[in-house]
């Protein structure tokens, strides 16, 4: 499985936590649900770090079943889009840089 995080590396703005995470799951999620060849998207919300770990208040991981539908997803139109709400939506809630990494990811459940 091929997974692509998303880093968003910085600051919350000042009481804007409740509207940083909803504009997340309202505006830019719906965003990433549609990359084509997605088979998961993960949203996680920084509860806490190591003291002098750099702020990164999300985290978004999406599966792909191959490097190929990884490539088709990041050439792909819904991307764009993903990437135009993102544009659209952080200013004013967020201050930071998007870092990305794509992982070649193993899941082991416990039983």
């Amino acid at each position: 499985m091929i997974t692509r995080y998303a880093l968003f590396q910085g600051e919350v703005l000042p009481t804007k936590l409740a509207d940083f995470k909803k504009a997340v799951m309202d505006e830019l999620l719906p965003t990433w649900l549609s990359y084509p060849g997605a088979t998961a998207v993960r949203v996680s919300f920084a509860t806490e770090r190591d003291h002098g770990a750099p702020n990164v208040p999300l985290v978004l991981a999406v599966d792909f079943a191959s490097p190929g539908a990884l490539e088709a997803a990041l050439n792909s139109q819904e991307r764009l889009d993903s990437r135009a709400a993102t544009q659209r939506v952080l200013p004013g809630l967020f201050t930071g840089k998007i870092f990305h990494y794509v992982t070649d990811s193993s899941e082991h459940l416990v039983a």
